[in-house]
């Protein structure tokens, strides 16, 4: 079963990582969070490298169905963020997917 990293893990991890302060670290971490959320409101989003890329995608609004009543209804315009691998990492995680089931290499 995963763990869900929390704010919390991520200023953990780097304060462990990098020896500086907690609290120089936690500004940190809110810095670069920030970044990604005034990125993501641009039109081109925040690309991070061998990561993958935050964007926002506008929705049109649609006819959907009520699932209490089954009553048609209109669903409104929306913003929708996305996260898209990059190539490199897509490639890493199916490399070493401990899920995916591993061929036999004796059979023919």
């Amino acid at each position: 079963m995963s763990k869900t990293v929390t704010k919390a893990d991520l200023i953990e991890a780097v304060y462990e990582a990098t020896g500086k302060g907690r609290s120089e670290v936690k500004d940190l971490v809110e810095e670069l969070i920030e970044l990604i959320k005034n990125g993501m409101a641009t039109k081109d989003g925040v690309l991070i490298s061998g990561f993958g890329k935050f964007e926002v995608h506008s929705k049109r609004s649609r006819i959907g169905r009520n699932p209490h009543t089954g009553q048609p209804m209109t669903l409104p315009a929306r913003r929708v963020a996305t996260f898209r691998l990059s190539n490199k990492f897509r490639a890493e995680l199916n490399a070493s997917n401990p899920l995916r089931p591993q061929q036999d290499e004796n059979k023919s």
